[in-house]
């Protein structure tokens, strides 16, 4: 992400986007609210999977815990407190869970499954992938750990998007010798080896990746705009997102 993804003006579809979208996804177990929070749990249910798991639970303990969280937020009025003037939604998501996780009748009921969210497939996997490799008593803070899945599943998600733009026009295989350069710059030679495999001049790969990177700030841009409450608060966590990304 270093290197390719940069801060910016914020998005025009911004008002539409943002925080009326946590607003809506509590309170009420509606067929709007639960889509709304379908698309939230996109992004940070993987997040506080890890999170879970580096608690201590099991991975199946962990899954059916934070289903029950999803749950429990969206047949009662906790998203409500998450109001505009109390900062970042994720920040205010990890201390509810925290509390979610410290709370004994909580604990006790997690593994009552179903209800309201029909979530895809979950990638259990990836995640149990990832974790595998970190230490086992990591010196990172577990906030941070958090940031980090987070950033991640963002970036992730801006990706699956500008993919699927690729291939709903036909162009798959120009996604695929041109996706490297979303994250590094070309070895010499590489820009004039992908010119002659998609038929173009090495200078009209150039603006291709340049424009590929411009599409990706502004899909993860977007991502990012759906939890925050103003246009300066989308541009200080986009930062903080590209910093966590860089290492930072």
């Amino acid at each position: 992400m270093k290197g390719c993804v940069q801060s910016g003006p914020a998005t025009e579809t911004f008002a539409t986007t943002h925080w009326s979208v946590v607003l809506a996804a509590g309170g009420t177990n509606t067929p709007e609210s639960r889509l709304a929070w379908e698309q939230l749990a996109r992004i940070y249910w993987r997040p506080l999977y890890g999170h879970v798991r580096r608690r201590g639970r099991s991975h199946p303990d962990a899954q059916d815990l934070v289903q029950a969280f999803f749950e429990r937020l969206l047949e009662k009025p906790v998203l409500q407190q998450a109001q505009r003037e109390r900062g970042r939604f994720r920040t205010f998501l990890l201390a509810a869970l925290d509390h979610f996780l410290a709370n004994e009748h909580d604990r006790a009921t997690a593994l009552k499954r179903g209800g309201g969210i029909a979530f895809e497939p979950l990638p259990i996997a990836n995640a149990e992938a990832d974790l595998a490799l970190e230490p086992a008593a990591p010196s990172t803070p577990p906030e941070r750990l958090f940031d980090r899945d987070w950033a991640n599943t963002v970036l992730d998600q801006a990706l699956d998007q500008l993919a699927a733009e690729f291939v709903q026009v036909g162009k798959a295989e120009s996604w695929n010798n041109l996706r490297p350069f979303l994250f590094r710059a070309p070895t010499p030679g590489e820009y004039e080896t992908t010119a002659r495999q998609l038929g173009l001049s090495p200078a009209l790969i150039r603006k291709a990746v340049s424009r590929l990177r411009a599409r990706l700030r502004t899909l993860a841009r977007a991502e990012v705009a759906r939890t925050v409450a103003t246009v300066e608060e989308v541009e200080a966590e986009f930062r903080h997102l590209i910093n966590v990304i860089a290492g930072g």
